[in-house]
């Protein structure tokens, strides 16, 4: 009977040891398991972390680069503004300048030349002149007849001219028509500065606005 009880207790002990190792197997896999689960915590909130910065330094770049790239736009547009007033500036007192030679005795040589780059521009055997009130009382036979020997010496070409019946021109300059109509050339003031105002801007540029030319 003490046999029996005693294996009773030892099957109990055993059954009893085994229920205490299974019970600290399954505390220590859930102490691992949490463990595991702390890191991959740690790794995923570091990998969104770093996403999010990534993300907003992204983010940060595009609005800098937006903002640059406006105030560039707006240096250039105020730049540019700035520039064309000064060639607007420089064209009128050119203008000015220009103008106030008509009164001077040398104005026939601004005439000479204007009339001569014209007619070798127009190339034209005959053509008439066309100038403002003012200059036309300036232009007699020996003005026309200097342009015509300027003209010849140039290109060996003899070119008949004479003044145009025409209304005299509101603007400064002189203006020749072929006498068939078909052909003119303007020399007036604004179109001769007209003509030179890409270089006035790049000499600006050059001098005043860091070589920002235009191409």
């Amino acid at each position: 009977m003490e046999s029996l009880e005693n294996g009773k207790q030892e099957l109990l002990s055993g059954i009893e040891a085994d229920i205490r190792a299974e019970k600290q197997q399954i505390i220590d896999d859930a102490k691992k398991q949490i463990a595991e689960k702390k890191i991959y915590a740690e790794k995923r909130i570091e990998s969104i972390l770093n996403d999010a910065r990534k993300q907003a330094q992204e983010k940060a770049e595009i609005v800098k680069r937006k903002i640059t790239s406006s105030v560039g736009l707006e240096v250039k547009r105020r730049k540019l503004k700035v520039r064309n007033e000064v060639v607007k500036e420089i064209i009128n007192r050119v203008e000015k300048k220009i103008e106030a030679q008509m009164a001077a005795e040398a104005y026939r040589d601004f005439l000479i030349d204007w009339l001569t780059e014209a007619a070798i521009g127009l190339g034209a055997e005959s053509a008439e002149i066309n100038a403002s009130q003012r200059e036309r009382q300036l232009i007699d036979e020996q003005l026309i007849s200097d342009v015509k020997d300027k003209v010849q010496a140039y290109n060996n070409n003899q070119v008949e001219l004479e003044l145009s019946q025409s209304q005299p021109l509101k603007d400064q300059g002189v203006v020749l028509v072929s006498s068939d109509g078909r052909t003119a050339y303007n020399n007036q003031m604004k179109t001769r500065i007209m003509r030179q105002e890409r270089i006035i801007r790049n000499l600006l540029d050059d001098n005043l606005f860091n070589n920002d030319r235009e191409d």
